[in-house]
């Protein structure tokens, strides 16, 4: 359940408005405001419980630019974290992590790997809590003296050995790389120890010296990648986080590879989903995020027929009739009611830390709202899908803060809706160029209602 927005703390409450008048999604308190996803709580629970209990779940995000993946993607992630699972958030890039390269993809993972309690990278965090865990384990068996710290140090590494047995059989640098840091910790030299977390983690300029204290050679390729996740899923694991939900966001960008590059990338996806489904990765909860066209064009999944044949879901019939449980799930975007529903929660969320919360609730009313979404709406050619990011920004930054800071402020009388294209994505510019909107701004209007958005050209002289 959502907490209501009187039980928010000031703190979070600030960091989701903070976000939203830089036009971004926050990183936290998400459900504060999340519109349109109810459909789909259920079913995630239970996905999430699967991968907290050592199963595994799997499901692939479909919406156009602007339909919110992303926040999908994020507000998954904050219930992930209730349950003590780890996430880490991945964006595909051509450039900076290709999929065909699974080496790179783990090592941004690591970069980005959080928990409730430990920000971006909590690999180091994570390793640490297990090293305590399986250190208590071998105390609490009573067979080692608390005071005997070299048998302490053989017991434990025997039973990191037994835990990471399957992971040995694969990849026996992983426990050789763990072994050597903690030959490193207890020996006071801060630096092997460091290098090797970072060759944990995946990064390759790492001391020639440190590795070789450790007894390991080279640096992590693409298949050696799927032994490290399966090894950080057992540490996380061990630590007290039974799973890691991992969003791999912008698949799409596949489509712009080269041809050669694309079919390697495709079959890397096939191969990472064959692996879930035979069980390699207990507590992995995957996600992955694309557009229509990635899914169902020649340049994206079908390009791939075995691929194809794992996402296939059908999508013919009423939106209202998607399954939550369908290996695709189809984000519908907003309509102009949901449009005003979000504003409603943002508005209400702002009020609670806000100077003058009646004037807000006197200025900025339901029905003020609505026509604040109806003139963004119309500025972007009517696609209310992509409206949401441009309608939030526009509705903190130039309203409610606005009247929260001026008494005689009145949006009504002082404001009319001004884009300038600086401040447009892509997306935006493109749907704002289609509705005829570029003009030069002469000046306010002021009733919002009889005047239309005016797209303000930057100055380029």
């Amino acid at each position: 359940m959502n907490a209501p927005a009187s039980d928010v703390s000031a703190v979070r409450r600030r960091d989701v408005v903070d976000a939203l008048r830089r036009g971004t999604v926050p990183q936290a308190g998400l459900g504060l405001f999340a519109v349109g996803l109810e459909r789909f709580e259920a079913a995630l629970d239970d996905d999430l419980a699967t991968a907290a209990r050592g199963g595994c779940a799997f499901h692939a995000l479909r919406g156009e630019y602007g339909s919110g993946k992303t926040f999908f993607a994020r507000w998954l992630a904050e219930r992930a974290k209730r349950r003590g699972l780890a996430v880490s958030e991945v964006q595909i890039s051509e450039t900076e992590t290709p999929l065909h390269r699974l080496e790179t993809v783990y090592r941004r993972l690591v970069e980005r790997l959080t928990t409730a309690t430990h920000q971006p990278s909590a690999l180091r965090a994570v390793v640490d809590s297990w090293f305590y865990a399986l250190e208590e384990e071998v105390l609490a068996a009573g067979e080692v003296a608390d005071d005997d710290e070299e048998a302490l140090a053989q017991a434990v590494d025997e039973l990191l050995e037994r835990r990471l047995a399957d992971v040995a059989r694969t990849t026996p640098a992983f426990s050789a790389a763990l072994r050597g840091y903690r030959r490193a910790v207890a020996a006071g030299d801060g630096a092997h120890a460091e290098a090797l977390i970072a060759w944990l983690g995946g990064q390759k300029s790492v001391a020639a010296s440190a590795k070789r204290a450790a007894g390991i050679r080279g640096d992590l390729d693409h298949f050696g990648a799927l032994g490290f996740l399966q090894g950080l899923l057992t540490v996380l694991r061990d630590c007290g986080h039974p799973g890691l939900l991992l969003v791999l966001d912008e698949v799409e960008t596949l489509q712009r590879v080269r041809g050669d590059v694309r079919e390697k990338s495709l079959n890397a996806l096939r191969q990472l989903l064959d692996e879930i489904d035979a069980g390699r990765f207990p507590g992995l909860f995957l996600v992955i995020t694309g557009t229509p066209a990635f899914y169902d064009g020649q340049q994206g999944v079908q390009r791939l027929a075995p691929l194809a044949q794992r996402l296939a879901t059908d999508f013919t019939t009423d939106p209202r009739f998607d399954s939550p449980r369908a290996v695709q799930l189809r984000l519908a975007g907003f309509d102009l009611d949901s449009l005003g529903e979000l504003g409603r929660k943002v508005r209400d969320l702002y009020t609670g830390a806000a100077r003058h919360p009646q004037r807000l609730a006197d200025r900025v009313d339901d029905a003020y709202l609505d026509e604040l979404a109806h003139a963004v709406t119309g500025s972007l050619g009517g696609k209310v899908g992509i409206a949401p990011r441009l309608y939030l920004r526009k509705l903190v930054a130039d309203v409610l803060d606005r009247v929260d800071e001026f008494p005689d402020f009145d949006p009504r009388a002082h404001y009319a809706l001004t884009l300038n294209s600086a401040e447009l994505n892509e997306t935006e510019r493109s749907a704002a160029t289609g509705a005829g909107d570029i003009e030069l701004d002469l000046g306010p209007e002021p009733d919002l209602g009889r005047a239309g958005p005016v797209m303000k050209e930057p100055d380029l002289s």
